[in-house]
C-alpha cells in the first residue's frame, strides 16, 4: 500500500535519521544451499552473496505471526503473501491463537516437515522458538523475523518496523509534550517476553532518565498480553491502582485500542493522555471523539511486503544476511541489511486527526 503523498511529509524527521544511523555497523550471515548443514553459524561465515542472481519462482513463504487473530498481524501477513505472489511464489498463513512464549515450536516443526523455503516469524518470545529455527536454517530454509525478533543466531534477517531506539523515545517525548512534562505515566505492553516491546520499553525508561523529565514518573509497566479484554482490564486497574495517573504508553495496537475503548466511557475521558503505537482504522473513532489526541505506526503492509522480499532474495542467494547487501524489495525500492542482519522499513508516522483520515489499513 501506498501512503498519500502529503502524508509522507509527515513522518518524523528524527527517526530517519536514526534508521540512516542504524544501518552503519558489524554483520550477521546466513546459509546457502551448498553451506555445511551441521551448524548454522559456521556457515554463515562461509556463504556467498550473488546480487545479479534472479528471484527463484515457486519459492514457499510460510509467514507465523504471534498470534493468529490480531488483526495488526493480519495485515502484515497478507501483504506479504501477496508479494509472494508478485516474486513468482506462494506464501501463507499459520500460527497459534494464544501468543505464549512456546505455541510458535509445533508450527515450525511442521513447516520444517513441508519443506517451505523460508519461515517469517513474528516472535513471541526471542529464545524459546530458537532451536527449531536453527534445525530449519540446517536444512536449508531461510529464517527471517519481522515484527519481534528472535535471538540474533536464530535467524538470517529481522525486518524492523523502524529504529528500535526511535521508536522507544519517541513514545516518551511525544507524551511529555501532551502532559507538560509532568506527572505520572504507566505503560500498557503486550506479552512479558515481546522482544520487540521489551527492546522499547528499554529506551523508553533511558529516556525518561533524561533532566527533561524529572517532573515525570513512570509508575508501572503492565501486560495486556496482546489479548483486547486482559488488556481493556488492565488499563482499569491501572487508573484504579494509581489516581493521580496522567497518561498510559502501550506500544501494542491491541492495547492501545483497549486503553481507548475504556477511557472513551469513563470519566477519565479528557484527564488522562493515551498515547502509543496503533492503527489508524482501530484508532479513527477515539481521535475523532476526543479520547486520544495522537499515536504513531508505520505502514503493516509494508512491512509484510518487505519481508517476503528479503525472504525471497535470501531463499534466492541474492544475500546472505551480511551487513551491506542490497537487495531491491519491489515497489518499495531498494535496502541495506545493517548490523546483525537487521532491515528497517523506514520511520514511524504520527496519526492525528489531520491526517488519519489519509489512511486505511
Amino acid at each position: 500500500m501506498h501512503l498519500h503523498a502529503r502524508s509522507r511529509g509527515r513522518v518524523l524527521a528524527a527517526a530517519s535519521a536514526a534508521c540512516a544511523l542504524s544501518v552503519t555497523l558489524a554483520a550477521c550471515g546466513g546459509t546457502t544451499k551448498d553451506s555445511a548443514k551441521s551448524d548454522s553459524a559456521a556457515a554463515a561465515s562461509t556463504a556467498k552473496a550473488n546480487p545479479d542472481a534472479a528471484l527463484k519462482k515457486g519459492l514457499k513463504l510460510a509467514f507465523l505471526p504471534k498470534q493468529i487473530n490480531n488483526p495488526y498481524e493480519k495485515i502484515v501477513d497478507n501483504a506479504g503473501i501477496a508479494a509472494a505472489q508478485e516474486t513468482g511464489g506462494t506464501g501463507k498463513e499459520v500460527g497459534p491463537s494464544d501468543a505464549s512464549a512456546s505455541s510458535q515450536v509445533s508450527y515450525i516443526n511442521t513447516l520444517i516437515q513441508q519443506r517451505q523455503d523460508a519461515i517469517l516469524i513474528a516472535a513471541n518470545d526471542p529464545n524459546a522458538v530458537c532451536t527449531p529455527l536453527k534445525n530449519a536454517m540446517k536444512q536449508n530454509i531461510k529464517v527471517v523475523a519481522y515484527d519481534s525478533d528472535t535471538a540474533k543466531d536464530c535467524r538470517q534477517l529481522f525486518i524492523n518496523q523502524a529504529s528500535t531506539e526511535e521508536i522507544g523515545r519517541s513514545e516518551v517525548q511525544h507524551i511529555a509534550k501532551q502532559l507538560g512534562y509532568k506527572g505520572e505515566i504507566a505503560i500498557l505492553s503486550a506479552t512479558q517476553n515481546a522482544t520487540n516491546q521489551n527492546a522499547w520499553i528499554g529506551y523508553m525508561k533511558d529516556e525518561l532518565k533524561k533532566p527533561a523529565y524529572k517532573n515525570m514518573k513512570l509508575v508501572k509497566v503492565a501486560y495486556g498480553d496482546d489479548d483486547d479484554q486482559k488488556s481493556f482490564q488492565e488499563t482499569q486497574g491501572l487508573l484504579k491502582a494509581y489516581p493521580n495517573l496522567k497518561g498510559i504508553i502501550s506500544p501494542t495496537t491491541v492495547g492501545i485500542a483497549a486503553a481507548a475503548r475504556y477511557i472513551s466511557s469513563s470519566s477519565y475521558k479528557g484527564k488522562v493522555v493515551i498515547n502509543g503505537l496503533g492503527t489508524p482504522n482501530q484508532m479513527r473513532k477515539y481521535v475523532k471523539d476526543g479520547t486520544v489526541e495522537q499515536f504513531s505506526l508505520w505502514d503493516p503492509k509494508k512491512l509484510g511486503y518487505l519481508g517476503a522480499y528479503a525472504a525471497a532474495a535470501l531463499a534466492s542467494g541474492q544475500i546472505t544476511g551480511a551487513q551491506g547487501e542490497k537487495f531491491k524489495a519491489g515497489k518499495l525500492g531498494e535496502y541495506t541489511i545493517g548490523k546483525d542482519g537487521e532491515v528497517i522499513l523506514g520511520p514511524p508516522t504520527v496519526f492525528d486527526k489531520n491526517n488519519i483520515d489519509d489512511y486505511d489499513f
